[in-house]
């Protein structure tokens, strides 16, 4: 089965009030194992961004300025997600802005069904708990070490380790090896075959177990059927 976990950065909260999409970052998972096959693009925002976006994920002006419109990168992205469904971190805020910029440039969007949840998931498993990306992977001892600042790529390659951990984790004796790019096994196990077992008890075994059960009492071999 075929997911991608999606992130995005953006100019602010609300894409109806002029927030605009500033980065894209998707990774590719196969059975909810990544595959190493990723999406990213930074986008330009045709606006400023305010200075507590660029504390949130330090992507300034002068950075998106010779980055490409959303409406360059639209085609891949779309290509890259296909039909799959996209696992997201709080899906209702990253897919309205999505969904912002594709109808923006005159593009179908994206149906929310086609999202899958990770905080609800997360407040479902763990009530009362933080729901936060952080605080998931302190609860499952992923590093999140390099999450210095909020960025698309690096919080999806995340998020697929908490999405792991939240559907139940690495399962002992399930994985075959890693995935090739196509998604299956690189490795297969292998069954040592082994000679039948002797079950007949030699002369001597059978002696020392009639001494064993002559000190017994009432033992169940000496009982009637």
């Amino acid at each position: 089965m075929r997911e991608i976990v999606l992130d995005t950065e953006t100019t602010g909260f609300d894409p109806l009030k002029g927030d605009r999409l500033v980065e894209i970052g998707c990774v590719e998972l196969f059975n909810h194992l990544p595959t190493g096959e990723v999406f990213h693009r930074y986008v330009n925002p045709e606006r400023d961004m305010p200075d507590e976006a660029f504390k949130v994920h330090g992507l300034s002006n002068e950075f998106l300025a010779d980055k490409p419109l959303f409406a360059e990168v639209a085609a891949d992205f779309l290509a890259f997600i296909g039909d799959s469904p996209l696992v997201i971190h709080n899906a209702e805020f990253d897919m309205r802005f999505i969904n912002a910029e594709l109808a923006r440039i005159g593009l179908q969007t994206l149906p929310m069904s086609r999202s899958v949840d990770t905080v609800a998931m997360a407040r479902k498993r763990f009530p009362g708990a933080q729901a936060n990306l952080d605080a998931l992977c302190r609860r499952f001892e992923i590093d999140n070490a390099r999450r210095t600042r909020h960025g698309a790529l690096l919080d999806s390659e995340l998020l697929a380790e908490v999405y792991l951990q939240l559907i139940g984790g690495r399962q002992p004796g399930l994985e075959l090896g890693g995935l090739s790019k196509t998604g299956g096994p690189t490795a297969s196990a292998v069954r040592v075959e082994r000679p039948a077992r002797q079950h007949a008890p030699s002369e001597d075994e059978a002696a020392a177990h009639a001494v064993f059960v002559a000190k017994l009492k009432n033992p169940i071999w000496f009982r009637e059927a």
